[in-house]
């Protein structure tokens, strides 16, 4: 089949206006073993629906019933009073319980107690306490000394490789001066020469 007319077909097919003869022939032409280039979800649908078999044609009723089970659907719900006046009643005592339950946990709290009644023993504790953190703040930072050493050597570093750039771009400059010089002393055999 050619292209043209497999295009032609399946617009027809997918459009809904395909005969019978028309889906008969994109199923022979689809089941081949390899599927053509372009049409491989096809090839792939028409397989399937061939696996399948045939798919029955609904029954004449098929609409009718269908409208009946939506219309009947919306019968069933049926608002009584008692569910109208339910929702509002249960959201106020929701909300009646929240609010009374966040005061009975704000209000009853128990407030902090001083642990220690003699000053001098709580400054001592706390200045215990602080001191440990400090200790172990400063544990904790000791393995990043080794970071600003690298930093420093790579200071040093770029600071010689600056130094020696500079000595060398010094000389450079001698050595041009000297060629100049050199160059306009000697006579033009000798630059041959060279």
């Amino acid at each position: 089949m050619k292209e043209e007319e497999l295009k032609r077909l399946i617009g027809k097919y997918y459009s809904g206006t395909s005969t019978d003869e028309d889906e008969r022939a994109l199923r022979v032409f689809f089941s081949q073993n390899i599927a053509p280039h372009g049409f491989e979800a096809e090839w792939e649908m028409f397989r399937y629906l061939m696996s399948e078999g045939e798919v029955p044609e609904p029954s004449a009723d098929f609409e009718s019933r269908i409208g009946m089970a939506v219309a009947s659907s919306g019968k069933g719900e049926r608002s009584s009073g008692f569910r109208k006046l339910l929702v509002p009643m249960l959201s106020a005592a929701a909300g009646l319980l929240l609010l009374t339950g966040t005061y009975f946990f704000f209000a009853r709290r128990d407030q902090p107690q001083d642990t220690y009644s003699d000053p001098k023993i709580a400054y001592a504790e706390t200045m215990r306490i602080l001191t440990e953190v400090s200790n172990r703040m400063n544990q904790g930072t000791e393995p990043l000394k080794s970071v600003g050493k690298i930093n420093e050597m790579k200071e040093i570093s770029f600071e010689s490789i600056n130094r020696s750039a500079s000595i060398v771009e010094k000389n450079l400059k001698s050595l041009r001066y000297l060629r100049k010089s050199g160059e306009l002393d000697s006579s033009p055999g000798e630059k041959a020469q060279n």
